[in-house]
């Protein structure tokens, strides 16, 4: 039998028993070359068709082949510019990944699990959205997760509990947490050492990777362009992707366009700042664990004045832990009084234009994303607008920075903006009453 006539046999039964579009991916590009004697020989496209067929669709070929032929086969694969790849046989296989869990590292903390991570208003969507990630990593329509908000809201928390959970339901899954300063690094080194091909080749072997502050691969072009080919490669193949940012994808600054269309091709969740029953319940859950005594009275006024992030609530229990150990003194509202002004910076912080947008998006009850997308609904224009005009008058920035603040708008658009919520406001009495109570709420 000619090789090309073996081959067209097995590819009618691939054709029953792959999806079509693993077929058209995987199969219909093999090019048999060569059947003698036990030996049949497939031109492949790359070396990265190598390892997926090696990884995915080996077994499954040698099977058909030995069916087909009726004898069993030895396999060779042979890239186009000429390597030849003979099949590993099982043994080779087991050993090789044997060895290589070994040697796997997940870089997750135990301590950010999903019971010490407390649940609220402000985490709830991100947090459920988690939970289901972690019970089936790869196979929910939150691929990837793109989780933002600023820092200490727990963003890095939520992401590594995903990461435990899911390495304790699948043991056999090989789930990777770095921040995204680490990956730019190794790709670095990798680039110098001339090993692109094996750090490609290891990202493309995760099922859940975790990268935390996502932001700082901004105007890091070639770190962008190998990440993009491995996002495709594990979104393609099914795998979980989780991304932690400062800011939403409309408002990176420094991305490929096209990374960031995929960063939103899943679900795009902001934390944000805790609330007071949520910074009450991570307080008194703290002070639970460390077996700490402190009345309600100074847990009520711990949560009422700081306010930013569980960061500094953590920090100031642990000044409270401190003093009442090592100096001996009773945890009350005097001490804490102490404790809140050195360890949280009470200084009126200057406006910024983020900042603005933020206040302005909690008060009407809108997602940044939304605010900084192109959606022309009335209430998401209204926001915009107005976060814009409040930008003009409270800061120093200039209307360009303004705009890039609000979703890259052009200082025209900003100008715009600013002459339609003044119009408003000498004809609509609600939409004025908005406004000034945003400009009281900024002056604090």
């Amino acid at each position: 039998m000619e090789p090309i006539e073996l081959w067209n046999k097995c590819l009618k039964m691939f054709k029953d028993i792959v999806t079509e579009s693993h077929y058209k991916t995987w199969f219909e590009p093999l090019v048999p070359l060569k059947y003698e004697k036990d030996e049949f020989i497939l031109q492949i496209p790359s070396e990265y068709y190598y390892e997926m067929l090696e990884e995915k669709f080996s077994d499954l070929i040698h099977l058909v082949l030995g069916k087909v032929s009726g004898k069993e086969l030895r396999l060779i694969y042979k890239i186009q510019e000429g390597t030849a790849y003979p099949e590993k046989s099982k043994e080779e296989k087991q050993a090789r990944d044997a060895v290589a869990e070994q040697e796997f590292d997940s870089q997750l903390n135990s301590i950010y699990n999903f019971s010490t991570f407390m649940e609220g208003a402000s985490n709830q969507l991100a947090r459920s959205a988690g939970f289901s990630i972690a019970s089936e990593p790869g196979k929910t329509p939150f691929n990837p997760l793109f989780l933002y908000g600023q820092s200490g809201v727990g963003k890095t928390h939520l992401a590594q509990a995903i990461g435990l959970k899911a390495k304790q339901l699948f043991p056999e899954k090989r789930v990777l947490y770095l921040s995204a300063n680490l990956f730019y690094i190794q790709y670095t080194d990798a680039t110098l050492k001339n090993k692109s091909t094996d750090f490609l080749n290891f990202y493309q072997s995760i099922d859940v990777l975790i990268i935390d502050d996502i932001q700082t691969l901004a105007t890091k072009a070639k770190t962008q362009q190998t990440f993009f080919h491995i996002f495709n490669h594990l979104h393609q193949m099914g795998k979980q992707l989780i991304l932690t940012s400062d800011k939403a994808p409309a408002a990176l600054q420094g991305m490929e366009e096209r990374l960031l269309t995929r960063f939103k091709w899943g679900l795009v969740a902001e934390i944000k700042k805790p609330d007071f029953e949520l910074r009450k319940a991570i307080l008194k859950n703290k002070i639970y664990k460390d077996g700490l005594d402190i009345s309600d009275e100074v847990v009520d006024f711990i949560a009422k004045n700081v306010v930013d992030n569980v960061r500094d609530l953590e920090g100031v229990l642990v000044s409270l832990m401190a003093h009442a150990t090592f100096a001996n003194e009773e945890i009350n509202l005097e001490l804490a009084e102490k404790v809140i002004a050195n360890v949280v910076d009470q200084k009126p912080q200057e406006l910024s234009v983020e900042k603005i947008r933020d206040v302005v998006c909690d008060y009407f009850g809108l997602s940044v994303d939304k605010v900084l997308s192109k959606s022309r609904v009335r209430e998401v224009t209204n926001a915009r607008q107005i976060a814009m005009y409040l930008s003009k008058q409270m800061t120093k920035s200039s209307l360009s920075e303004i705009g890039r603040g609000v979703g890259n708008r052009d200082h025209a658009t900003v100008l715009h903006s600013c002459s339609v919520v003044n119009d408003l406001m000498d004809t609509d009495k609600e939409f004025k009453r908005n406004v000034q109570a945003l400009e009281q709420i900024l002056r604090g």
